[in-house]
């Protein structure tokens, strides 16, 4: 009698737990979806103001310069003056959280975020919305979990629920947002936490779709299956995003150790500097800037101009650098799709003039090039491959993908090259003594 009840028990907490997924993926999906939103209406500001700015000569350079100083500066203070948890992507402080090396944060994160997002990532700093996403949908999690006094083995999945319905929701990848659970917040399969992510994902998304549509975030047009001949291409398609993504991490974090140098200057400054030197490349290249996602667009539908193409890529990596290195809120994974469609296009482009007998469009390169680049980055290769088949609907590129992903996750590896989170959460954890 006393095993039927602890089982009764035990399946009554998992039901309760279940629940309270549910609750806090809805929540979770409408403050993201409304980040989204917010985030279209500063990106579609920025460039009515550069326009206006453009017939105004030097005044009109000066305004839009101040401005995105201005904006970081903001986003900063916010950030130092009442969430300092708030920084960067907040995947890492997620995590460590998670694993009991960093407090819970407060709930006024949550706030600080979402402004200090819309500023940094509005102005035009090139920062992912999937960071604050994650980190906002933990809050909520935080909250809910609180107020139902759950014990902190529920708190604990509940949160990393959260954080995989805020993935899920600035991707409209509801699939993508539970297998993050497993595969980057918690690293192994537990049952429990399986169900209320998926729970989660599933309510942010039903609840996001209906403020954001459900159409994939990028239009494709539709690919072909590979043939096996063509196969090795995306191997060394891989190889070459494994060794990019090993200079890009080591870019990112050497350009966060190069602001922190200048400790004597008060972050707000620092930050200041970094939002106007983006602001000064949004006058010349408006469409260089901001989270990313035109540009992905674009270089999807093979609407850029190939040989300028490697220029792009390099501007792109050094502004996600410089730009998290502000200390802004704002994530990494939009960024990096970008830097991973650029780098499949222009080798698609490649193949295609070495071997136009195989007839592979540079487009499926492309696609493959940013599950590539994402699983380089992060080593997080099935949440990367699931997230871009749900974002463009290439399921033909599945095979492709799986192979370069293989590659990408095995040449940093052999490196010795940190995953960058792993390396985020090292630089932020307590030194001791």
């Amino acid at each position: 009698m006393a095993a039927r009840a602890s089982d009764d028990d035990t399946q009554g907490r998992l039901a309760t737990l279940a629940v309270l997924a549910l609750v806090v993926g809805a929540a979770a999906g409408l403050i993201g979806a409304v980040f989204r939103i917010v985030l279209v209406q500063a990106d579609a500001l920025r460039d009515r103001v550069i326009i206006w700015a453009h017939g105004q000569a030097l005044w009109g350079f000066a305004a839009v310069v101040l401005a995105g100083a201005a904006a970081a500066l903001v986003a900063t203070w916010l950030v130092r003056r009442f969430a300092p948890h708030a920084s960067g992507s907040g995947i890492p402080h997620v995590e460590m959280v998670l694993r009991k090396e960093a407090p819970l944060a407060p709930y006024i994160l949550l706030p600080v975020k979402f402004v200090g997002g819309v500023l940094a990532i509005g102005s035009g700093m090139a920062l992912g919305r999937e960071g604050p996403s994650v980190q906002m949908g933990a809050s909520i999690a935080q909250f809910v979990g609180t107020v139902f006094r759950r014990s902190w083995p529920d708190l604990r999945v509940l949160m990393a629920a959260g954080a995989g319905a805020g993935l899920a929701t600035a991707f409209n990848s509801p699939i993508a947002g539970a297998v993050f659970v497993l595969e980057e917040l918690v690293q192994r399969f537990e049952h429990r936490m399986a169900i209320a992510a998926l729970a989660a994902s599933a309510t942010a998304i039903a609840v996001a779709r209906a403020l954001l549509g459900d159409a994939p975030d990028f239009a494709v047009e539709p690919l072909n299956h590979v043939p096996a001949i063509g196969q090795p291409l995306f191997l060394v398609l891989g190889v070459i995003a494994g060794l990019l993504a090993v200079g890009y991490n080591r870019l990112l974090l050497g350009s966060i150790a190069l602001v922190a140098r200048f400790d004597r200057v008060p972050p707000e400054w620092r930050a200041a500097v970094i939002g106007a030197a983006v602001a000064v490349v949004a006058w010349f290249a408006p469409g260089l800037v901001g989270g990313g996602d035109p540009i992905t667009q674009r270089t999807l539908s093979g609407a850029v101009v190939l040989a300028f193409l490697p220029v792009a890529f390099l501007i792109r990596a050094l502004l996600g650098s410089a730009s998290y290195a502000a200390g802004t809120p704002g994530g990494l994974f939009a960024p990096m799709l970008v830097l991973g469609a650029q780098l499949g296009l222009l080798c698609g482009a490649w193949q295609a003039a070495l071997f136009p007998s195989l007839a592979i469009p540079p487009q499926a390169f492309a696609v493959v090039g940013m599950a590539a680049f994402f699983t380089g980055v992060v080593r997080a290769p099935m949440t990367g491959i699931v997230l871009i088949i749900e974002m463009t609907a290439a399921f033909n590129m599945l095979l492709p993908m799986l192979i370069a992903c293989f590659a990408a996750m095995l040449v940093p590896t052999l490196l010795g090259d940190t995953p960058i989170y792993e390396a985020l959460r090292d630089r932020a954890a307590p030194k001791k003594r």
